[in-house]
């Protein structure tokens, strides 16, 4: 019987010895792994912050391609027939969107959802106005009604999508 009482004067503090170590390595390896999550975090951020904000200029930057009055500017010619000319603009709107579809993985689903709709919006009002126009009509009246519809609406899908836009690009910096 003494010699299990002075088995368990040695075995018991040793044990709580045993079991302190075990916590304070246990608490090293969490801190350890915590810090290299952050690290990791980092690193990731460093990474594509800046894959971010070029996604963030260049939809800004489709968005401003394809507003209207950039658009008809830069892509009007006078010896172009309405119907050339609605064809060129849905063209180009198709190009630009494709060129920058792969963009929405760096943005919220509601801004690209935004951007998506402001197209979709652009492409109806210019088929609306090229529904309007006779076999015989230019590409200068098509930009002409264009514009008027374009004035007509109360609120720009463009420009909110736009806005939106620059309100994320905000919150994230």
């Amino acid at each position: 019987m003494d010699a299990l009482i002075e088995y368990g004067k040695i075995l018991l503090p040793a044990s709580v010895v045993l079991y302190a170590m075990y916590l304070l390595v246990r608490s090293f390896i969490i801190k350890e792994i915590e810090l290299k999550k952050l690290e990791i975090r980092t690193r990731s951020i460093e990474t594509i912050l800046p894959n971010r904000l070029q996604a963030y200029e260049r939809m800004c930057l489709f968005l401003e391609r394809i507003s209207p009055p950039n658009m008809l500017l830069r892509l009007n010619n006078p010896g172009y027939s309405a119907r050339e000319f609605h064809k060129l603009l849905l063209d180009e709107i198709r190009n630009e969107y494709n060129h920058n579809v792969s963009q929405q993985i760096y943005m919220s689903e509601d801004v690209w959802n935004m951007i998506k709709n402001a197209k979709e919006d652009l492409t109806i009002l210019i088929n609306e106005a090229s529904s309007n126009m006779g076999a015989e009509a230019t590409s200068l009246d098509l930009a002409r009604k264009i514009f008027e519809l374009a004035l007509e609406k109360k609120v720009e899908p463009l420009g909110h999508a736009l806005s939106e836009l620059k309100k994320e690009i905000q919150q994230t910096f």
